[in-house]
């Protein structure tokens, strides 16, 4: 595999040498500016064999570095090791931005080359204009994809489908009226839509273009005059070509998007949203152009009350599913058989599927023994593969797509008698995890006011964690979506006021290299808790339903509202999920949930 890495690099610097181009960006994005997308896209993994879900490659003609967060550092440094290509721990104050580093590196007069559909409109022209305050010139036309990829997996064919108004909750019409009256109020008199969750839900259609995201690859215009979906016509089955009808929404191929845009009235305003949109799109859209946020994602992640009801559906049928996997892992190893990591994320996948509405998992199950525990976002694989005995921590982190909802969850387990520095550390992370839930905040309050509650704990100790807090998540849609989220810096995510109907994970961790990770994660709903004279104050419900492992609970650290906070959370799971359970599962239940108390 580092050999075939090698090879792929060289016939990358030749593409380069033909079209004199000194340097080029490989980013881990498809036209939508997607975070999950089709194997199509898989360039950069191609060119480095990292896959992780985030990361750039930048390669000169001598020289090969790759930009990942922190999520990926452990991960990233073992795939990377003999590659030639140099990791960049993002987010470290001595790890330089990826312009600045072409800027110190290149001289006046040089190139670099990158594919224009690939780059959001914001980072193009940031990369434009801070190359060109140096003398490099930026082209967007260099596809090395075409020139080198001969083995690349073709665009997805699958069919998309109708998400059925049982489970969506709104029409598209009624959907596509909102939308046009925030873009009117937004000075506009239309928007195209790149991002794939964004069209999913607007017209209630679903697909398998991408593991794991049921979403449909295509464009989306939307104007007063009319709209128009931009799909390839082989997705495209008899019942959804007349249901588009029905909405008034005609279709065109979906490589015709950009002459589309070119051949609009130059009267015409088009809003499109720079963070999902590519800058290609700029280029055909010319003065048409009206850049700002998309409307769709803050309609998107409220959820109405038919979503709602899904969602606690589906939550009952993942807890079943969670306690048969748990109790099916500890059979396995106290009867001394053989079970490893990957067998860890088969088992979890199988009694999923065997569920009502099951779909499809909504990412690659983490399973994360000991050491590989502290990889954030660790997945076993032939070479990786631990086998797990009946000691240490195990990292579990999973989710499913059920057509009612989509779930995300972590428990961290142990699998034998925990030490002292494991009950501890698991113990502030799950005070974290319960402060956020507990919280209780006027409305108007952020993602960014409310993550110090999860980070206090881990703070006092001199410890933390790099990742965000928590990410909002989709309605049978991506399980990463905006516009909320809890982190503690101040981005477009961060600063979004949370409302009733959203819904966000809630996952302070801690891993400490070569030995464990720890992570807590419950999905909670935002909910209103009472209007007084001083304003609307609201608060979270959890939805998740599985317990925390109360042999890693070190009671003394816990104070009486935590410890009622999980004796309370406990008792939910169980009231709710022993109705459909066997008697040994019951049972098995009744062990995890009994109340804890200070010793």
């Amino acid at each position: 595999m580092k050999d075939n890495i090698i090879q792929r690099l060289e016939a990358l610097r030749n593409a380069m040498l033909t079209r004199g181009i000194d340097l080029t960006i490989i980013p881990h994005v498809d036209p939508h500016q997607s975070e999950y997308m089709a194997d199509h896209w898989h360039l950069r993994e191609y060119l480095s064999g990292f896959n992780g879900s985030a990361g750039t490659l930048v390669v000169s003609l001598d020289d090969a570095k790759l930009w990942t967060d922190s999520r990926y550092f452990l991960q990233a440094a073992q795939q990377l090791d003999e590659t030639g290509i140099t990791l960049m721990k993002d987010g470290l104050a001595i790890t330089p931005s990826i312009p600045d580093y072409i800027r110190t590196t290149l001289p006046a007069g040089s190139t670099v080359g990158i594919d224009g559909m690939l780059f959001s409109i914001n980072s193009e022209r940031d990369l434009k204009e801070k190359l060109g305050e140096v003398g490099i010139k930026l082209i967007t036309d260099f596809t090395p994809a075409d020139e080198i990829w001969y083995d690349r997996p073709p665009l997805p064919a699958d069919k998309a489908f109708i998400h059925d108004m049982k489970y969506a909750g709104e029409s598209t019409r009624d959907k596509i009226e909102k939308v046009l009256k925030r873009v009117k109020e937004a000075g506009a008199d239309a928007i195209l839509i790149s991002a794939l969750d964004e069209i999913a839900w607007v017209l209630n259609l679903r697909g398998k273009d991408v593991t794991y995201n049921p979403v449909v690859t295509s464009f989306l215009y939307l104007g007063e005059t009319g709209s128009t979906l931009f799909i390839d016509d082989i997705k495209i089955t008899d019942r959804v070509r007349e249901y588009l009808a029905g909405n008034d929404i005609s279709i065109a191929p979906y490589n015709s998007v950009l002459k589309f845009a070119g051949a609009l009235p130059f009267t015409t305003k088009v809003l499109v949203d720079p963070s999902s949109s590519s800058g290609s799109l700029v280029t055909a859209l010319g003065k048409r152009i009206s850049l700002g946020r998309s409307p769709i994602p803050l309609l998107k992640g409220i959820r109405n009350d038919v979503q709602i009801e899904g969602l606690q559906r589906a939550m009952h049928r993942d807890g079943i599913a969670l306690v048969r996997s748990f109790m099916e892992i500890e059979e396995t190893l106290s009867q001394g058989k053989r079970l490893t990591e990957t067998d860890v994320c088969k088992i979890l996948t199988r009694n999923r599927s065997l569920q009502p509405d099951y779909f499809d998992d909504s990412f690659g199950t983490i399973a994360g023994y000991k050491g590989h525990g502290a990889i954030v976002h660790y997945e076993p694989t032939e070479e990786s593969d631990a086998e797990i005995y009946p000691d240490g921590l195990l990292l579990v982190d999973s989710g499913a797509q059920y057509l009612d909802g989509t779930t995300d969850i972590t428990r961290t387990v142990s699998l034998g008698n925990p030490t002292a520095d494991e009950r501890h550390d698991f113990t502030l992370v799950l005070k974290g995890c319960i402060a956020l839930a507990s919280a209780v905040f006027p409305e108007g309050t952020c993602g960014v006011q409310l993550d110090i509650l999860a980070h206090q704990y881990l703070w006092k100790e001199g410890k933390t964690y790099l990742h965000g807090t928590g990410h909002g998540v989709g309605s049978f849609l991506n399980v990463h979506e905006g516009p909320q989220s809890f982190r503690n810096r101040i981005d477009h995510l961060t600063t979004v006021p949370f409302a009733p109907g959203m819904v966000t994970s809630d996952e302070p961790g801690l891993y400490v290299t070569d030995k464990y990770g720890i992570r807590c994660e419950n999905m909670i709903l935002t909910v209103v808790d009472r209007e007084t004279e001083f304003g609307r104050f609201l608060r979270f419900d959890t939805v998740t339903l599985f317990p925390f492992d109360i042999n890693l609970i070190e009671t003394s650290m816990l104070n009486d509202d935590e410890i009622k906070w999980i004796n309370e959370y406990h008792k939910k799971v169980y009231d709710l999920l022993t109705p459909s359970l066997n008697e040994k599962e019951t049972a098995w239940l009744a062990a995890k949930t009994q109340p804890i108390s200070r010793k």
